[in-house]
């Protein structure tokens, strides 16, 4: 009788990877792990931190908040195999404000590695990085030439393929941290970690990598807020559009690797 139930749940597993939709790789049994980690599965590994400044108004976990509501976007619309979200990369640039953290650059790296090696020992050879940082990209690109030796296959989301989108809506005079663009994504994917009576304007032309609240600093930007732009730009409406965006973007990557 054990040996009906197992064959029926490892049968039913099968199916549902086959026909569904987007899976949790953290819902699974080890079971049916094996089944859905075959070589043609691309497995996508959300990334997001949970422990960023983002000025006055937005929250520490605001990236995690943007992985997750993607996460689920992707889970709906594309047939892969989601890992759970990675919550700590490289994020060196905010670490003068409390509450921020950062990997260094190899741990970030190696982290990412060392993930996709583990899967692939299981079938998977095509991961892609749900990625919503852009220092990230630093450890991220190297992760890809480490991979590659090894015949697994690396790709993640670049947030300034963007640009063509946010030109076209953006108001502030410059920026790219917790501005009109990134707080008007969080009004619309959750607008109560949002407080706009909060936020600010705060833009001063780049000095340097990194955002400092010392005003004698002048290797990196200046920012008592944390801010980097002009948050009270910020809707619902400019959200909406430049997540619609990103989410088709994230897509069709992901279909490029399947074909």
């Amino acid at each position: 009788m054990k040996s009906v139930l197992l064959i029926f749940c490892l049968f039913y597993s099968l199916i549902r990877t086959a026909y569904s939709q987007g899976i949790l790789l953290e819902n699974m049994t080890w079971m049916e792990a094996e089944i859905a980690l075959q070589p043609q599965t691309i497995v996508v590994i959300p990334l997001g931190a949970a422990a960023k400044e983002h000025g006055p108004h937005l929250l520490l976990k605001n990236d995690f908040i943007l992985a997750e509501y993607l996460k689920d976007r992707v889970l709906n619309e594309s047939r892969i195999v989601m890992a759970p979200t990675i919550n700590y990369h490289f994020y060196p640039s905010f670490l003068e404000y409390p509450g921020s953290t950062s990997l260094r650059l190899s741990t970030a790296r190696d982290l990412v590695v060392d993930i996709c090696r583990s899967l692939s020992k299981f079938g998977p050879k095509k991961f892609y990085v749900l990625n919503t940082g852009i220092s990230t990209v630093r450890a991220l690109a190297p992760a890809v030439d480490t991979l590659a030796l090894e015949g697994i296959q690396l790709r993640y989301t670049d947030l300034r393929e963007l640009e063509p989108v946010e030109s076209k809506i953006r108001k502030q005079e410059g920026g790219t941290h917790a501005d009109e663009m990134e707080t008007s994504m969080i009004l619309y994917m959750k607008p109560d970690a949002v407080n706009m009576k909060k936020a600010v304007k705060d833009y001063t032309p780049s000095q340097g990598r990194g955002l400092t609240r010392n005003p004698a600093n002048k290797s990196a930007t200046y920012s008592p807020s944390g801010v980097w732009g002009d948050a009270t730009l910020a809707t619902h409406e400019k959200g909406k559009i430049v997540t619609d965006a990103l989410v088709q973007l994230i897509l069709k990557d992901i279909e490029r690797m399947r074909k």
